[in-house]
């Protein structure tokens, strides 16, 4: 015959013995809250793996690592541009000089092809105080100049019969003015020499000029080179 199973009391459920286990779980839970908190600060942290080998793993796995802004000099966050031809050079080619040399630098050139100058446009240009004094913007005329002598620097080469002494516009077309070119710009102007007649010295260009990204100014240009 089998024993009857006889239910404890409440009393005598509270007064049996606790297994280790909930004897532990009872007093994780019976400390107050400040010692509880106190108990997940002092938890030892996940150890991080140093940033250099982070940025290698996801290099080695194909993703793209940016780096810091914070972590590279300002000074080599933006390339200089290149040099093909100083002011100096630039001097010796085309006859303008000051007020209306309005070419910096040649930052490429391929001989008979095509020609990228740059103007540097600073506050100080003598245009500026007259256009306009409460908001300066480069004149746009000044813009297509400032083209044509990058043009003129191609034609006046030795490559593309350069023997002439002067060029002049004999033609604009198709200009067109897509946004204002302020002080603090950098003018990069591309002209390329789409067609030369080296009987007439006559040469006709593309002509594109660019802040950043952005295109601000293009148009085809014919330009004549004579002697006196």
């Amino acid at each position: 015959m089998e024993a009857a199973t006889v239910p404890r009391s409440a009393s005598a459920c509270r007064a049996a013995p606790l297994l280790p286990a909930a004897r532990a779980a009872a007093r994780h839970l019976a400390l107050p809250r400040r010692a509880f908190s106190a108990s997940v600060a002092a938890a030892p942290a996940p150890a991080r793996a140093p940033r250099r080998l982070l940025a290698a793993r996801r290099a080695a796995d194909g993703d793209s690592v940016e780096t810091e802004p914070e972590a590279v000099p300002i000074e080599k966050r933006f390339p200089p541009f290149p040099s093909v031809m100083d002011i100096n050079q630039i001097r010796e080619i085309l006859p303008h000089r000051f007020p209306f040399l309005l070419v910096d630098r040649v930052i490429e050139y391929k001989a008979g092809e095509y020609a990228v100058g740059i103007k540097n446009v600073t506050i100080n240009d003598n245009f500026f105080p007259g256009h306009f004094p409460e908001r300066p913007i480069m004149p746009g005329v000044l813009m297509v100049e400032a083209m044509a002598q990058v043009g003129g620097l191609v034609m006046l080469q030795p490559e593309v019969g350069g023997s002439q002494d002067n060029f002049f516009f004999a033609g604009i077309d198709k200009v067109r003015f897509r946004k204002p070119v302020i002080a603090g710009d950098t003018l990069i102007m591309r002209m390329t020499l789409t067609k030369y007649q080296k009987r007439f010295g006559l040469a006709k260009m593309e002509g594109k000029a660019y802040v950043g990204g952005d295109l601000v100014c293009e148009g085809e240009f014919l330009l004549v080179s004579a002697t006196e």
